[in-house]
């Protein structure tokens, strides 16, 4: 166990992730150290003693050779930098796939959800990844039945490259049912853990692996999450590495969006209603901003306020003569005139034996005006 990469491929088979006691030794006497102190036993160390009776690196990295995994260490080329920023980062990667995981993401997003999601949250995040894969970004997500799984399909429709950070071994699937998803994102893209092959997924690794997800992206989006949902916890990891964080709304009567308003309630949150403020949210000043978002450009927009004030007063049904439309308006008798004079040419207005009322066309505003136009 003399080789650094051997002793942090041990680790990852002795020790749970985020162990305080053990990175607490690792950061005094470095990792092979740390690991032959395990080994010896002794204090609070004889609880490793079971794991360590059962100790075979061979064995793992055959386990991961047999699936086409590989190890990447911090320093390794295919690192994502990210994760330097943890407190208590990972020992080691297992990782399969084609993708390079660190130039994956280099540019990328965390999407995140509720494993019991609603058709709404499903669409809306296979669409959110789908516009974030088709623009550059891979979309990061855990593997999850859910919000995870579209996120994922999402990305895998317009043939970008996904990655997949899951809580069990590399050498397994879970959920089961998504073994061929998981597939088709190692097929271009990545499937990556910090746990040892053939470990089972528990409650306390999906925690542990959030803080992953949080870490190697530029940011994390939760598209739908309960109170207690654990994508919440991926929040929190984003906020405490002071990642930017969107969150997005679903109807005020969804308990599985409650989660999503209470973030965006207690400011961990931005609001985010699609890809466009994703990208502006987690990506470069500048470069990456979201044009303004437009109302539609209303003929009246062009107008000006004499005439805007003229086709006010003007009733459709109705006809009537001048001196009531100047006294509706309070406008002088020839700024009415010449008003309504404007409005007939820009058929708003029908005159009908000397009185005025809107015509069919007044109705209908929503027309071709640019907004360079209507800001005149």
């Amino acid at each position: 166990m003399s080789d650094e990469r051997l002793a942090r491929v041990a680790l990852s088979r002795l020790v749970e992730p985020e162990d305080t006691e053990v990175h607490d030794l690792v950061s005094r006497l470095g990792v092979v150290r740390a690991v032959e102190r395990i080994v010896a036993g002794g204090g609070t160390l004889a609880r490793f003693a079971a794991r360590v009776s059962a100790l075979d690196v061979d064995r793992d990295l055959a386990a991961a050779h047999r699936v086409g995994a590989r190890i990447v260490l911090p320093g390794d080329d295919e690192w994502p930098l990210g994760l330097d920023d943890l407190e208590r980062g990972p020992w080691v990667l297992w990782v399969r796939g084609e993708g390079h995981l660190a130039q994956l993401v280099s540019r990328s997003v965390a999407v995140v959800g509720a494993r019991l999601a609603t058709r709404y949250g499903e669409q809306t995040a296979a669409e959110l990844a789908a516009t974030l894969g088709s623009s550059g970004w891979c979309v990061v997500s855990g593997g999850a039945l859910g919000i995870d799984s579209a996120a994922h399909r999402g990305a895998l429709a317009v043939e970008a490259a996904t990655v997949a950070v899951m809580a069990c071994g590399i050498d397994r699937s879970y959920p089961a049912s998504n073994s061929e998803l998981l597939q088709r994102v190692a097929a271009s893209g990545v499937v990556a853990t910090e746990t040892a092959p053939g470990s089972a997924p528990m409650k306390s690794r999906f925690l542990h692996r959030n803080r992953l997800i949080a870490a190697m992206t530029q940011g994390t989006v939760v598209v739908e999450a309960g109170l207690r949902s654990g994508s919440r916890n991926t929040v929190r990891h984003a906020s405490d590495l002071n990642r930017p964080v969107g969150a997005f709304p679903g109807p005020v009567t969804s308990t599985e969006s409650a989660g999503c308003h209470q973030e965006i309630r207690d400011g961990r949150a931005v609001l985010v209603t699609g890809a466009r403020e994703v990208v502006e949210l987690v990506g470069h000043i500048g470069d990456d901003a979201a044009p303004a978002d437009r109302s539609p450009a209303l003929v009246v927009d062009a107008l000006p306020d004499a005439d805007r004030a003229v086709l006010e007063v003007v009733p459709y049904r109705k006809a009537v003569d001048l001196d009531e439309v100047a006294r509706l308006t309070t406008l002088p008798v020839l700024a009415v005139r010449a008003a309504l004079a404007r409005l007939e040419g820009a058929g708003l207005v029908d005159a009908v034996e000397g009185r005025w009322r809107k015509s069919r066309a007044s109705a209908q505003l929503r027309l071709a005006v640019t907004p360079v136009e209507a800001g005149a």
